[in-house]
């Protein structure tokens, strides 16, 4: 299995469980685990060694403020900017959650996570409040925020498109000294009050970001921040037959949507019959190693 989508099964693997359960299913993670020491998959065991002593200190140490956040959805994308730039606004856009929102510097106060549904799968956003200058220092709690978004698969950078750029210049000082390296797309807030040259600006204040802009008054401007959202992912939808997509990292492989599935139905998988765009025609039988399409249906066959 890719070692990409090995992590991204582990992370499965480990939604919604906490505790002496958490500890047992890394447990059982590791010693599946090849044990290389170095490459990707020596990689992988060291984040989840890093997951089973965090978890052990949880179980230590009951903190009524802990603003760890669990995982949900098949990608974990935060949104990360500087204070009162429209992020509780556009995460309350995108989801049903309900969030304090106001014309004021640190309306939110703790990670927020939210689920959305794009192109059918859940992802989930996790908006964090907004970030100082000396963030990486510890300076108003950002050891812990930036400890949130380190674990997160990606981040959205978010910054009103009228305001100044000084302050998304020290986000991104503070990150680089974090040594936080994520996939990211810029996303120029409350586009709907900004002028053409207001959003110019900073799109050429990051150059090697995608440049999204968003306004929660904009139906079809949200439409595009979620496709940008699904490009941030890398995911790949696979179809299984009357069920919900299953979302995974290419290359995706028969075999990759049986194990996501039960690893029982993997170890008994012989191939699969597949309708959509890796098909030279609609139920085609295909091998287990055959590499997936976005937008396929498969349906599994087992012994």
């Amino acid at each position: 299995m890719p070692h990409r989508t090995q992590l991204q099964v582990i992370k499965r693997r480990l939604v919604g469980k906490e505790g002496s359960e958490r500890v047992r299913e890394l447990r059982s993670i590791l010693a599946e685990l090849p044990n290389y020491r170095s490459g990707p998959y020596a990689d992988i065991r060291k984040w989840v060694n890093a997951q089973l002593e965090e978890t052990r200190m949880r179980g230590r140490v009951v903190h009524r403020d802990s603003i760890a956040v669990r995982r949900e959805g098949a990608a974990q994308i935060v949104l990360v900017g500087p204070p009162n730039s429209g992020k509780s606004s556009l995460l309350q856009a995108l989801s049903n959650v309900q969030i304090k929102t106001g014309d004021y510097a640190f309306t939110t106060t703790r990670p927020v996570p939210a689920l959305t549904r794009i192109r059918g799968v859940l992802v989930q956003l996790v908006e964090i409040p907004g970030l100082i200058e000396g963030a990486s220092d510890g300076r108003g709690g950002g050891r812990a925020l930036l400890g949130v978004l380190r674990d997160a698969d990606a981040m959205v950078l978010c910054h009103d498109a009228s305001a100044p750029l000084d302050e998304l210049e020290t986000i991104r000082r503070e990150l680089d000294a974090a040594g936080i390296e994520l996939p990211s797309i810029l996303a120029a807030t409350k586009a709907d009050e900004a002028s053409p040259a207001g959003i110019e600006r900073l799109g050429a204040a990051l150059p090697e970001l995608e440049l999204v802009t968003v306004s929660v008054l904009d139906e079809a401007s949200l439409d595009a921040f979620r496709e940008a959202v699904w490009r941030l992912t890398g995911l790949v939808r696979i179809f299984l037959r009357d069920e919900e997509p299953v979302a995974l990292y290419p290359p995706a492989s028969v075999l990759d949507v049986a194990h996501t599935i039960h690893h029982e139905l993997a170890e008994s998988c012989r191939g699969a019959r597949v309708w959509g765009p890796s098909a030279r025609f609609e139920g085609q039988r295909v091998g287990r190693d055959h590499v997936l399409a976005d937008g396929d249906t498969v349906e599994i066959v087992g012994r």
